[in-house]
């Protein structure tokens, strides 16, 4: 089974935000910070081993564009835009996005790393 393709996509410039509609009524508005840090590019997914993604918290969508028939591309305004997000993908952000956005949180915690573009985290070691 194939995940169904939006009905209604939106490129919310102000608020830095994809919004999402489906046909059965399910709303998604996922900001461009989340969106960018779960790229699926290779740059982000590691071919494997994930790469934390820091101070993006400033980051906006500059373009949403169709890839075939299957996936979105969205360009940022830090120059990332190799990222293809599938319909599939894009779902699994939507239904999992309180989850996945606080277990990168979570990762950001770990890692002494943040959000902030403007932070540069130091770990002394005494």
């Amino acid at each position: 089974m194939t995940s169904p393709i939006p009905s209604k996509i939106k490129l919310r410039k102000a608020s830095r935000t994809l919004e999402l509609e489906y046909a059965d009524g399910r709303q998604f508005s996922l900001p461009a910070e989340f969106l960018r840090v779960h790229s699926p590019s290779a740059e982000v997914q590691g071919h494997g081993r994930p790469v934390l993604q820091t101070g993006k918290q400033n980051v906006a969508l500059t373009a949403v564009e169709m890839a075939g028939n299957y996936a979105l591309k969205l360009v940022f305004d830090d120059g990332h835009d190799s990222g293809l997000y599938s319909w599939d993908y894009l779902l699994k952000l939507g239904e999992h996005q309180d989850a996945l956005w606080q277990e990168y949180l979570e990762q950001l915690q770990a890692a002494g790393a943040s959000r902030d573009p403007e932070v540069s985290v130091v770990k002394v070691m005494l």
